[in-house]
């Protein structure tokens, strides 16, 4: 059941990206372009998912499981630091650049297109670094 439930809420979130226009590079990067020809229709796309997390962040935060009766997993950390914000670096550059983010850009496979497919690996590529960097010990923290 569980495997269906994921499929079904990953295809939903998948149609929601392209309806919304996610997915479409060009329009991304126009919402980004704030001193060109800036296209502000993402803002109510952005603003409706804030929204949706907040009420689903706080109902969630009030129960010890989930719907489907398996464990709770929200986020613990409260601090911003250093990993934080350098991730969001990367991450804002990567967007502003590709016009894609991992949803967006998974769901743009379905295209058939070179320039998502070109994203994703290197996006994998990306994550895979990280893991073989994070298992190096950081000689900082001693």
């Amino acid at each position: 059941m569980q495997i269906v439930t994921a499929f079904v809420t990953g295809l939903l979130f998948g149609l929601g990206l392209i309806l919304s226009g996610m997915t479409d590079p060009t329009k991304v990067t126009g919402f980004l372009d704030i001193a060109g020809a800036w296209n502000p229709s993402l803002i109510f796309v952005m603003g409706g998912a804030i929204l949706v997390a907040m009420v689903a962040f706080r109902i969630a935060g009030t129960r010890t499981r989930a719907l489907l009766g398996g464990a709770m997993h929200l986020p613990t950390a409260r601090q911003i630091d250093k990993r934080l914000i350098l991730g969001g670096v990367i991450f804002g550059i990567g967007w502003g650049l590709a016009g894609y983010c991992p949803g967006p850009a998974l769901a743009s496979l379905a295209t058939g297109g070179i320039k998502p497919l070109i994203f994703v690996l290197a996006m994998l590529a990306g994550m895979a670094i990280y893991e073989i960097l994070s298992r190096f010990p950081d000689t900082k923290r001693h």
